[in-house]
């Protein structure tokens, strides 16, 4: 259910109605090779267009509840389904045996929230799985992974040629998360947004790669507030500068200090 509500995703994108999907990702100078190796999509705006394709694809109301693509409401004794995600940019996540498990769609208005993941369902479980992980296993050079923040900066930084690249779910690193990255890397650089919250991010990231047994360096990003914007801004060779500058955790909270 879930690849082929991934495959609807992608055609829509490709039709007249996922325009304002496609020019989001364009805008974003990602290419059409990229946009395929994620198997990016867009949920168009409306109640019941995923409902009707899976339907016509013999799938149960049931079926699509558990799976989380699909809520119900209960309003004065009326029960009525819609699709949980509308006019949306939609990033499937695929497992490590290439299975799509679960997805996450931004948000095309200023609707809230900007960004929408599944649910945990019997197949996805948000604080045990990492997204693109299904892309880097294979390139873990050296024995390492970037940590970014988002969809969208491990997407540019992949593109950009650094294909050891992953991102947790909407969620802060866990530890769950921390041992399935210790089975792949012996260091991670942490590549998350160089405001106040991903400074945090980066220290709870520290302490549960360490207890984990992982090495972490941190970047330090100048010019740009996330790998997305400092790729555009000045390149994939200045990102490669920038990975082999990356601190130490001991230089990360001098830096900090100092900061302040």
């Amino acid at each position: 259910l879930n690849r082929e509500a991934a495959r609807f995703f992608h055609a829509c994108q490709l039709s007249p109605a996922g325009k304002p999907g496609l020019d989001y990702l364009t805008n974003r100078q990602l290419t059409e090779k990229t946009i395929k190796t994620y198997g990016l999509g867009f949920a168009p705006q409306g109640w019941d267009h995923l409902i009707s394709h899976l339907r016509s694809k013999g799938f149960t109301m049931d079926e699509m509840i558990a799976a989380a693509v699909v809520a119900r409401s209960d309003r004065n004794g009326r029960v009525r389904f819609y699709d949980q995600f509308r006019n949306r940019v939609m990033f499937p996540i695929i497992d490590l045996r290439g299975n799509v498990i679960a997805f996450g769609g931004r948000v095309m208005d200023d609707s809230k929230p900007k960004y929408l993941n599944s649910a945990d369902t019997p197949v996805f479980k948000k604080s045990r799985n990492l997204f693109s992980l299904n892309l880097a296993k294979t390139q873990v050079a050296a024995r390492t992974l970037i940590l970014a923040e988002g969809y969208m900066d491990v997407i540019s930084i992949y593109q950009a040629g650094f294909h050891n690249v992953v991102a947790t779910l909407g969620t802060a690193l866990t530890e769950e998360q921390a041992r399935l990255i210790a089975q792949y890397a012996e260091q991670v650089i942490i590549s998350y947004d160089s405001d106040v919250a991903g400074q945090r991010a980066s220290e709870r990231a520290i302490t549960l790669l360490s207890q984990a047994g992982v090495a972490t360096r941190v970047l330090a990003m100048e010019g740009a507030k996330d790998p997305d914007e400092y790729i555009k801004k000045f390149g994939a060779t200045r990102f490669k500068l920038l990975l082999e500058g990356a601190n130490n955790p001991m230089e990360f909270e001098l830096l900090k200090i100092k900061q302040t």
